[in-house]
Parts: structure tokens; C-alpha cells; sequence
């Protein structure tokens, strides 16, 4: 199955890339030789996550492999454009885009929810995939396609609250459920130009943005009471769902959301 994952001569971005799930999937793609752009507000690591390393995303796959930092804001369409400009200008183009970067601003009910969580959660998770997937389709279209005819891959890091309601989280469900119909749509447009578009669905993982949820005995023991599988997940976990879908086993995969989630959405 490895020649299904060697991405050797592929170039990547992925936003987010500083911690928790952006951290392990840009670690995956530069272990199968993706030369890999790391973008994020700051290279450094999220304070309260589980990594065990604190040296930076792009430094440490730079130990091995091919790496370059780039500071991006995702809901700025001058630092989206630029940031699929400094993929070309570093490697010569762009095979893979990884849409993770995303926030969370907190559990509210719809009548609590202010108007600006709402504005900044969709900026981000929503207009941050949008303008990700505008910019890297520009330029897969202009660029000479694989071998294969395929002229790139995209990833876009949905969430479970993308496909079912999730208590509390109004604002959080509404940018990841037009993140899942916006990756359905624009995979539908570039199937023929040979673009695979497809998403993730994670569910609760151990990373900086759930461990207050974690370190709460009652919430953590909901979490795992509401989780079919019985531990949560990694972000290694999305990671290898990721790696599958940018390599060639997924040849004639485009517009699928891939639970990762231990069976949440089976319920």
C-alpha cells in the first residue's frame, strides 16, 4: 500500500499548522515527502495542547524533509492569495491544499450567542475555506497536471457539527455545515479538470481546543459517554484520513466527508 501514500515531489499547504490536528496532518504529509507549507498566525505551538515536542511545525519536518513557514490570517483574500503565491515560489506549484485552520468560540445557546462569535467563527472556518479553495483551484488550473491527469487535491477539515446538530454550538455548526456543502459543491465543479475536493469529519479529539471540555470530570465523562468508540480520538487519527485522501488510492474519490470520529454520527 505505500506506493498509494508516497507524495514525493507534491508540494502542500496546510492551515492551522502550528498545533493539534494542522500540526500532525502537515508532520503526515511531510513523512510520505510532501514539501510542506506551514501557515498559521504564529509558527509557535497552541499553549494547552498534549504535544510532547515544542519545536515548530515547519522546523521540525525542515530536520528531514522540505519546509517554509508562512503567516497568514485565512479570512484575509490578500494573505490566501499569497499564500498559494509562496508555495509556487518556493517549490514551482501546488499539488495539495489542507483547509484545518479553525476556532471555536465557546458554548452559548442561539439567544447568548453574540453577533461577533458568529461573524469570526464563519470568517474563519467558513470564508477562511472558501478563499483556500478559491486561490489553490486558480492556480492547479493554470499549472501542468500529474502523470495522471489529476491536477490536485483538497482537504477541507469539517467536523461532526458539520453534519448533525451539537449542543451549544450555533454559530460552530453553522460555519462547519457550509464548510461540508461548500466541499460537495466545488467538487462537483472540478471533477472534470480532475480537482479531488473531499473533507473530514472529525469528532472530539485530545487537542488545545477541548481540553477544558477534558479537564471538566462531568464534560470529559460526557464525552466519552457520547462517544460509541471507547476513547476519543488523536489528531494523528484525521491525519491518516487526510494522508488518504491527498495520495492515489484515492483516484476516483471527490466530494466525500470522511467521518473520523469512533461511530458519533452513527447515532
Amino acid at each position: 500500500m505505500s506506493h498509494m501514500l508516497n507524495l514525493e515531489g507534491r508540494v502542500a499547504i496546510v492551515t492551522g499548522s502550528s498545533s493539534g490536528v494542522g500540526r500532525a496532518i502537515a508532520l503526515a504529509l511531510a513523512s510520505e515527502g510532501a514539501s510542506v507549507i506551514c501557515s498559521d498566525l504564529t509558527p509557535e505551538l497552541r499553549p494547552g495542547g498534549y504535544e510532547t515536542v515544542t519545536t515548530s511545525t515547519h522546523e521540525l519536518i525542515a530536520k528531514t524533509g522540505k519546509a517554509i513557514f508562512k503567516k497568514t490570517d485565512v479570512s484575509s483574500p490578500q494573505d490566501m492569495e499569497a499564500l498559494v503565491a509562496s508555495a509556487v515560489a518556493e517549490y514551482g506549484r501546488l499539488d495539495i491544499l489542507v483547509n484545518n485552520a479553525g476556532v471555536f468560540c465557546g458554548q452559548n445557546k442561539i439567544a447568548q450567542e453574540s453577533v461577533e462569535a458568529f461573524d469570526k467563527t464563519m470568517a474563519i472556518n467558513t470564508r477562511g475555506t472558501f478563499l483556500g479553495m478559491k486561490f489553490a483551484i486558480l492556480q492547479m488550473m493554470k499549472q501542468e497536471p500529474r502523470s495522471t491527469g489529476d491536477r490536485g487535491w483538497i482537504v477541507n477539515i469539517s467536523s461532526i457539527g458539520g453534519l448533525v446538530g451539537l449542543s451549544m454550538e450555533p454559530s460552530y455548526c453553522a460555519s462547519k455545515g457550509a464548510v461540508t456543502n461548500l466541499t460537495r459543491q466545488v467538487a462537483l465543479d472540478y471533477a472534470p479538470h480532475k480537482i479531488h475536493v473531499n473533507g473530514v469529519c472529525p469528532g472530539f479529539l485530545k487537542t488545545a481546543m477541548v481540553r477544558s471540555a477534558l479537564e471538566d470530570l462531568v464534560l470529559n465523562e460526557e464525552l466519552h459517554n457520547a462517544s460509541p468508540w471507547p476513547h476519543l480520538g488523536l489528531p494523528e487519527d484525521v491525519a491518516k484520513a487526510v494522508l488518504y485522501l491527498s495520495g492515489d488510492g484515492a483516484s476516483w474519490v471527490t466530494g466525500v466527508m470522511l467521518n473520523v470520529d469512533g461511530g458519533y454520527c452513527t447515532k
